[in-house]
């Protein structure tokens, strides 16, 4: 998916400008503007908080008309990957319109971080850990998970997920509302 043309389509049909938008949203035109362009891949918590200046969630953000809506099985070629910066994000089931879960397969290099600002948004996630280990921190609590162990908690706790170790981590997660 062309994100910055995408992200342009939606500032324009909505009246914004770019500065208007960095103004709704806290970050700088110059960045809207490099991303609509496609001069840089914005993070998801950037991309989601860009588009709530919109306002327009992830998941319409990524609902094109030329998806088939009913889609039942989705090949590991066919999904698209919304992540960046050593995370891969790939989302199962993109082409169903008001899905009521976000599913993801998420791959995270070693090092990679969601960030050192906490996350926090409506609904609630869950996941497994395939492989690798994962540091999870929701609210102050903070504890490591391996292969085989899982989590779940409300999403408007602050939280935060980071890689331990040298290997990637491999996890499923899922959400809802669905927010990708």
């Amino acid at each position: 998916m062309d994100i910055g043309s995408r992200l342009r389509q939606l500032r324009t049909q909505a009246g914004l400008s770019q500065r208007e938008l960095a103004k709704r949203t806290g970050v700088t035109n110059g960045f809207i503007s490099q991303v609509e362009k496609n001069s840089v891949s914005p993070s998801v918590a950037s991309l989601k908080k860009i588009l709530e200046g919109i306002p327009i969630s992830l998941t319409n953000f990524f609902d094109t008309e030329e998806r088939q809506p009913r889609q039942v099985v989705f090949t590991a070629d066919e999904m698209p990957d919304i992540g960046s910066e050593g995370i891969r994000y790939k989302l199962v089931g993109h082409s169903i319109r008001d899905r009521a879960i976000g599913m993801l397969h998420e791959t995270l290099q070693p090092g990679s971080d969601t960030g050192a600002e906490m996350l926090t948004h409506d609904g609630e996630e869950c996941g497994v850990v395939i492989s690798g280990r994962l540091e999870l921190t929701v609210g102050n609590d903070v504890s490591e998970l391996g292969p085989g162990d899982g989590y779940y908690f409300d999403s408007q706790r602050p939280h935060r997920f980071r890689v331990l170790g040298d290997e990637p981590l491999v996890l499923v997660s899922a959400n809802t509302p669905a927010t990708f």
